[in-house]
């Protein structure tokens, strides 16, 4: 596993697949399982015709620092220096939930790195919507009762729609819960989600973008989605009906949608 040594923290990273396309960057969300978690399902999706790159931010994986507060610019200091690292030329960026905005962040200071961006389920602003600020709120006060069960069921019930939850079943359900522990490492993923504002950096993001919202997102709802799509310049759209992880809920739908995005001309 490749390491980059960024200000206190070394950073892993995996590769997986080979192609002609550009690379691949793909950047998680919360959640101290990182990218084996976040991408091990439809990463390999993407492999068949490019190189699939997948760092572990700060509080993630093997990646290792000083435990400092995070912030969104140092996070993008991370994926700057794993881009810089694995190849040479721009690449390809894909961000979910808080990597989202951490991906926006990279292409606005490096715009020279990126060459296409897809943003999927994130968002610009937490203090500015009441729902969000308390959605993040509640997470961070069930990490810090360390009550892992209710913390991990409650992002299982927030993190799918219902309609997929009731498809898995009980005994699926039940499976997914202790998939997201109240870890030191995802409760700074969490106090991070609760301050971000990446709205001065969106103006000067200038790769084609694709912003993927999902119809029945709980845990970040789809006019955040939305308002990411207006306030980049060059960017499209795209829904999916499905809850936050909507690669888990309709991977068909979501590799065409950025897959057909990645290899227009």
């Amino acid at each position: 596993m490749p390491i980059v040594t960024v200000a206190d923290a070394q950073v892993h990273y995996e590769r997986s697949g080979s192609g002609p396309l550009p690379r691949l960057v793909l950047v998680h969300g919360t959640g101290s399982a990182g990218a084996a978690l976040t991408w091990g399902g439809i990463g390999p999706r993407f492999a068949a015709d490019r190189e699939i790159v997948t760092p572990d931010l700060s509080g993630a994986g093997n990646t290792t620092d000083d435990g400092a507060p995070l912030t969104v610019e140092g996070l993008a200091a991370q994926v700057i220096a794993v881009i810089e690292d694995s190849g040479t030329g721009p690449a390809d960026l894909l961000g979910f939930s808080m990597g989202a905005p951490v991906a926006a962040a990279v292409a606005a200071l490096r715009p020279d790195l990126v060459r296409r961006l897809v943003l999927v389920a994130g968002w610009a602003h937490t203090d500015g919507d009441p729902y969000l600020r308390n959605f993040f709120g509640v997470w961070q006060r069930l990490g810090q009762q360390a009550d892992a069960e209710t913390f991990g069921r409650y992002i299982t019930m927030t993190g799918f729609s219902r309609d997929f939850l009731r498809a898995l079943g009980n005994e699926e359900v039940e499976r997914m819960v202790p998939n997201l522990p109240p870890t030191p490492g995802t409760l700074r993923h969490v106090d991070l989600d609760t301050r971000i504002d990446i709205r001065a950096l969106l103006p000067r993001v200038t790769a084609r973008t694709l912003v993927v919202g999902g119809t029945q997102d709980i845990t970040v709802p789809v006019e955040h989605s939305r308002a990411l799509h207006a306030a980049v310049a060059d960017s499209t759209y795209e829904e999916i009906d499905a809850g936050h992880v909507m690669f888990f809920e309709q991977p068909e739908a979501f590799v065409k949608v950025v897959g057909d995005f990645l290899a227009a001309s």
